[in-house]
């Protein structure tokens, strides 16, 4: 297993300054945040991917995911939910195409940064949207998108969220039986699966295979607030014996949005913490 930090924690930093830390914190991996004010879609330009090569290049880090699961950039004035809206299920159709084509730009710029995959969550269900209908809206949308990261050789994780269309491992187990496509998975935030009551083994075994990206972080019991690695109640134990029985060989991301005042210091906790946890194999 692979350490990763995810950039979503120096959002009040370049990104380039964010990759230089995440590299002095001693991490092997980094996720880049497709939005604001790292790398929103609309306004990733070729001088964007080549400064991001570039500090790739320099640091050694690799991309454990491109993470397009918000869209902050989109709002000017924000709406009462703008975490995940505009989304792929969302009533306004004029939404879902803008959704669409973010996700496209964001397959095209992991591809051009040297990523293996992105992340996306699947929207909430709004008003004029019930889970019926969102299943057919999210079946319609997804699939031109999958055919795009194909042709790309990109893979597209989902991450299951509290409260949203997908947010059980169960629900996203059936959408890749029943899409079939060898380009839909998991990007699986196991924090996400103890907060709504999933058991992190079974978690783990049934997504097996299709686990792009792995986001981790501790808590507070099944409260969901994304701690440092070794603060909260989280059973890293367990974990580790659910990896290793599968032989998962990706990146685990520690993903703590919840501390863009001092993103260094935590960066830096969590490699100490999940190094003694995951050491690396000589």
């Amino acid at each position: 297993m692979k350490l990763a930090f995810s950039t979503n924690a120096y959002t009040r930093f370049p990104l380039t300054d964010a990759l230089l830390g995440i590299k002095a914190a001693g991490f092997d991996g980094v996720e880049i945040l497709a939005d604001t004010p790292h790398a929103y879609p609309p306004l990733i330009n070729p001088q964007l991917v080549a400064s991001v090569v570039k500090a790739l290049d320099q640091t050694g880090l690799a991309v454990s995911n491109v993470n397009a699961n918000c869209s902050f950039g989109y709002w000017k004035h924000a709406p009462p939910e703008p975490y995940f809206e505009p989304s792929l299920i969302s009533p306004n159709p004029a939404y879902r195409a803008d959704r669409a084509a973010m996700i496209v730009k964001t397959l095209e710029f992991a591809r051009q940064i040297g990523a293996q995959n992105i992340s996306i969550t699947s929207g909430r269900t709004l008003g004029g949207m019930p889970p019926a209908k969102a299943a057919t809206q999210f079946a319609e949308s997804i699939r031109p998108i999958l055919d795009r990261a194909d042709a790309l050789g990109i893979n597209i994780g989902i991450e299951c969220e509290p409260g949203l269309f997908l947010e059980y491992v169960a629900e996203l187990h059936e959408w890749i039986d029943r899409l079939g496509h060898p380009r839909f998975g998991a990007n699986l935030d196991i924090g996400h699966s103890v907060v709504i009551g999933e058991s992190v083994g079974d978690a783990v075994q049934t997504l097996q295979g299709r686990i792009w990206n792995m986001h981790v972080e501790d808590l507070p019991g099944r409260k969901h607030y994304h701690m440092i690695p070794g603060e909260g109640t989280f059973d890293w134990d367990t974990l580790k014996t659910a990896l290793t029985q599968i032989n998962y060989d990706r990146f685990l991301t520690v993903e703590l949005y919840t501390h863009t005042e001092d993103p260094q210091t935590a960066a830096e906790k969590s490699y100490q913490f999940l190094n003694r946890k995951f050491p690396r194999k000589s």
